[in-house]
């Protein structure tokens, strides 16, 4: 947190005006946690990876007006930087201390907010977890987060977790020249375009699960307990998704509604395309969490029935052998003057009458299913 602070302070003489060339003070070398760093131009790469100093120099040319063609950006991407780390291009790009608190430190809700001339987008990253066969304890989705700061002039990109890579993404645009020509708000959404695209991946995945449960949960040889455990499992892993996904509609629907200095308007119509995807996900999504829900229920009452008809079972057992004990009890007592007591065939007609007794209770109870 002290970082932030002093970062608060060292931001603001840093912060540029639209239009302002960047600093170009040496206060960075390049950290350990860059992945790239190139400047773009045309919808080109110009030259190789470089530090983010060069690339801020380069830009700085390119505005000033310089052999490297005006509209030039700079690119960066992190993974997991440490406040160290970030703290130089922070201080570059003038980027506000909260979001870069946001930035180094995750776990953030996904959100679109503003500041000054910057774009603070957090995205959350969806992986299906691939298992032979799903349990209790089986993790069905992991979660990572990309983190994308979008200025006029750059776009700089943190990651947090072990997927969800950005490679193969810059590779495919730099080879759509005309479109990463439109500036950093074509990066900007061609990142979203591939979280909800994922989203999509992963819900086709969950379909598959959902429908073993449900098939298992309603088949007569399924372990009523053991279901109970991966239902509630898998509703888990879909309230981790939905978490994901639902805060995010709102941020695409105002990046393709609401017009914006940051984004080329051409960019912005593909936005709506990126929230249609997402409000679909959204609802199947909610779907699966209903569905599971109604499972579980369904799951619990069939627990309940089965032990229903358990205590049914040994009620009708223990009424069938109170015969035999209640009989055998009256004549087993010590008492002189009893009833057939000098019978010849007493012994062998209480045992018939007590076997008697116990096949019709018994035929009783079979017929209304207690047996």
């Amino acid at each position: 947190m002290s970082m932030i602070r002093d970062l608060r302070a060292a931001v603001r003489p840093h912060r540029r005006r639209p239009g302002a060339p960047y600093d170009g003070t040496p206060t960075d070398s390049t950290p350990s946690a860059v992945v790239d760093c190139a400047v773009y131009s045309g919808g080109r790469r110009v030259g190789d990876s470089c530090s983010p100093r060069e690339a801020a120099h380069r830009v700085r040319l390119a505005a000033d007006g310089d052999p490297v063609e005006g509209g030039s950006f700079v690119w960066i991407g992190l993974h997991e930087p440490t406040e160290a780390e970030f703290e130089g291009i922070a201080k570059r790009f003038g980027l506000h201390p909260l979001a870069v608190e946001d930035a180094v430190h995750a776990h953030q809700r996904p959100k679109l907010e503003r500041y000054d001339d910057v774009l603070f987008a957090v995205f959350k990253t969806i992986r299906y977890v691939e298992h032979d066969q799903l349990t209790p304890t089986s993790e069905v989705v992991s979660t990572g987060e990309v983190m994308v700061f979008t200025g006029r002039d750059f776009v700089i990109t943190v990651r947090h977790g072990g997927h969800g890579s950005l490679r193969g993404l810059r590779r495919r645009l730099e080879e759509d020249t005309e479109l990463l020509a439109k500036g950093p708000s074509a990066v900007l959404h061609a990142i979203a375009d591939r979280v909800v695209d994922d989203y999509l991946a992963v819900v086709d995945e969950l379909q598959t699960d959902v429908d073993e449960v449900e098939s298992d949960v309603f088949s007569p040889r399924s372990t009523k307990s053991a279901d109970i455990g991966r239902v509630y499992q898998l509703k888990r892993e879909v309230l981790e998704f939905k978490r994901a996904a639902g805060p995010l509609l709102r941020p695409m629907q105002l990046l393709s509604e609401r017009p914006m200095r940051l984004v080329d308007p051409d960019i912005q119509k593909y936005f709506r395309d990126v929230a249609d995807h997402l409000a679909r996900v959204n609802e199947q999504v909610s779907a699966f969490d209903e569905l599971l829900n109604s499972l579980l229920q369904a799951n619990l009452a069939q627990v309940s029935v089965a032990q229903n008809e358990d205590m049914r079972k040994i009620t009708a057992w223990a009424a069938i052998f109170a015969v035999p004990t209640m009989i055998t009890g009256v004549y087993g007592m010590n008492f002189e003057h009893m009833p057939e007591l000098t019978s010849e065939y007493g012994y062998p007609a209480v045992l018939v009458g007590i076997a008697v007794v116990c096949a019709m209770m018994y035929r009783g109870f079979r017929r209304n299913g207690w047996l």
